[in-house]
């Protein structure tokens, strides 16, 4: 088996739904910027080639692919905030991520699979996890190429506002220039306190 297929979704239609959304988020590691998540229905007859888990793929062609994801399916995407992933945690904020994302489809799926072993709580459609998904559904692919493109893009605005932590090349992640970065420059608002090098940059007494 290499690369994702349509099987999850062909058992879901086949048990008797009629519209299955692959859900995905990307985002769970950076010190900063948001999480980001999107739902994608795949039209069974016009399934863009070469659909992959957007980490296995390059900028190039995720952007390629993105472009015929947002053409050729139905897509909704959703984010959690900086505020929302501090207040909450990283792995409920991705969920309420997902959750938005699902909410703009019109019309809105009747079964969900969800990359993961857990399920978003307050998830009010039929929806099975998919550990691994993004590598195995197409549309949970679709999803995670779709979160990414969103959120780097995202990440290489913020970048232009808030110059010399590399987010336009890290995306936010903790690299060794983004570590030394926010030592030499400080936190900005976009960056999660929550998250352990922030944190003990704000109160270094602590330690």
């Amino acid at each position: 088996m290499d690369g994702p297929d349509y099987s999850f979704e062909a058992a879901a239609l086949a048990r008797g739904f009629t519209r299955v959304a692959g859900v995905d988020e990307v985002g769970r590691g950076p010190l900063a910027g948001p999480v980001m998540a999107a739902a994608v229905v795949l039209d069974p007859a016009d399934i863009p080639e070469g659909l992959n888990d957007s980490k296995k793929l390059t900028a190039k062609r995720r952007d390629a692919l993105f472009a015929e994801i947002m053409a050729r399916a139905a897509v909704g995407i959703g984010h959690a905030s900086v505020e929302e992933i501090d207040s909450h945690n990283i792995l409920r904020a991705a969920h309420i991520a997902m959750l938005r994302a699902v909410a703009v489809l019109d019309p809105l799926p009747d079964h969900l699979l969800i990359d993961g072993n857990l399920l978003p709580r307050g998830t009010t459609v039929s929806a099975e996890p998919v550990i691994k998904g993004d590598g195995k559904s197409l549309s949970i692919a679709a999803a995670s190429i779709v979160a990414k493109v969103t959120r780097d893009r995202i990440m290489v605005d913020l970048a232009q506002q808030h110059p010399g932590y590399g987010w336009e090349s890290n995306a936010g992640y903790p690299s060794k220039s983004h570590i030394s970065a926010l030592k030499d420059l400080g936190v900005t608002p976009h960056h999660r306190r929550s998250f352990k090098p922030v944190h003990n940059i704000l109160c270094p007494e602590k330690q």
